[in-house]
C-alpha cells in the first residue's frame, strides 16, 4: 500500500526536497513549514550520499511511488541527483535548484564546483574512510569549527553549531561520478543563485543555469539558504508550481 504521505489532494503537486551533502532533511524545515502553510503535501527526502547512480536511482523510486504531479527541489549536491533521476518522469512538472548544480552528461558535481574561482570548500574538507556492505571509500566531512564560516555564514552560530555535529557526510566518489541524464532539459527548470556563497561560486551557478535556460533570481545568501532564507526559497518554489499548474 502506498503510504498517505504520497498521496495529495485532487492535481495539488507534491513538492520533494532533496538535501545536499554535508547538510540533512531538517535542513528543509522552515521551507517545508511554509510549504504546506500554501496547503502543498511536501516530502523531504533522505539523500544516501553514497553516489550519483545510486542516489539517483532512490529519489527515482519516490517520484514513482507519488500519486499525481511533482515539483522537485534541490539543495547543492541534491541538483545534481534530481537531474539525473527526474529524466523522463512523466509525472514532474519542474525543477528547482537552490544554490545548486545542473549537470549536462559526462560532467561532475566536483569538476563544475572548481569550474569558476571562489569557492573554498575542498579546505575545509576531512576524508574518513569507511566500508559498508562490501563498498569501501572516504566519507567527506566539513570540520565542524569552520562549518559556520564556509558553509552557514548568515545562520546563527548556535544554529550552525548544530548543523555541524549533524551533517551528513559525502562519499567522495560521489562528487566525481559523471552525470548520465539531464532532466531539465525537457522539464522547466528555477535557480536560485547564492552571492555569498563559498561551497559553489556564483558564477558557475550562473553559468549551468543559463545554459539550462532555467528562470534564475540572485539572492544575498551563504550556502544554507534553506535555512537562513527560507521564505526566499519557498517563494522560488512556488513561483514554480503556480507557473507550472496552469
Amino acid at each position: 500500500m502506498t503510504a498517505t504521505v504520497f498521496q495529495p489532494a485532487a492535481e495539488q503537486p507534491t513538492v520533494v526536497l532533496v538535501h545536499g551533502a554535508f547538510a540533512e532533511s531538517a535542513s528543509w524545515n522552515g521551507v517545508v513549514e511554509r510549504l504546506q502553510g500554501a496547503g502543498l503535501p511536501v516530502l523531504a527526502v533522505a539523500n544516501p550520499l553514497r553516489g550519483l547512480a545510486a542516489d539517483a536511482e532512490y529519489l527515482r523510486t519516490v517520484i514513482d511511488h507519488i500519486d499525481g504531479p511533482v515539483v522537485v527541489a534541490g539543495h547543492s549536491y541534491g541538483g545534481s541527483v534530481l537531474s539525473e533521476a527526474t529524466e523522463g518522469a512523466e509525472n514532474v512538472r519542474a525543477l528547482v535548484y537552490i544554490a545548486s548544480f545542473q549537470l549536462e552528461p559526462g560532467e561532475s558535481t566536483g569538476e563544475l564546483a572548481a569550474k569558476f574561482p571562489g569557492g573554498v570548500l575542498g579546505e575545509a574538507l576531512t576524508p574518513v574512510p569507511f566500508t559498508s556492505g562490501g563498498f569501501s571509500g572516504d566519507d567527506l566531512y566539513i570540520e565542524q569549527d569552520r562549518f559556520n564560516e564556509i558553509f552557514a555564514s548568515d545562520v546563527p552560530a548556535a544554529t550552525a553549531v548544530l548543523m555541524a555535529a549533524t551533517q551528513r557526510p559525502i562519499a567522495a566518489s560521489a562528487l566525481a561520478d559523471a552525470a548520465t541524464k539531464a532532466g531539465w532539459k525537457t522539464i522547466p527548470s528555477w535557480a536560485m543563485i547564492t552571492l555569498r556563497d563559498l561551497a559553489i561560486p556564483a558564477d558557475s551557478m550562473r553559468f549551468m543555469s543559463e545554459r539550462a535556460n532555467s528562470r534564475s533570481v540572485e539572492i544575498d545568501a551563504s550556502h544554507a539558504v534553506t535555512v537562513s532564507q527560507p521564505d526566499a526559497v519557498a517563494d522560488l518554489i512556488l513561483e514554480a508550481v503556480r507557473e507550472t499548474s496552469r
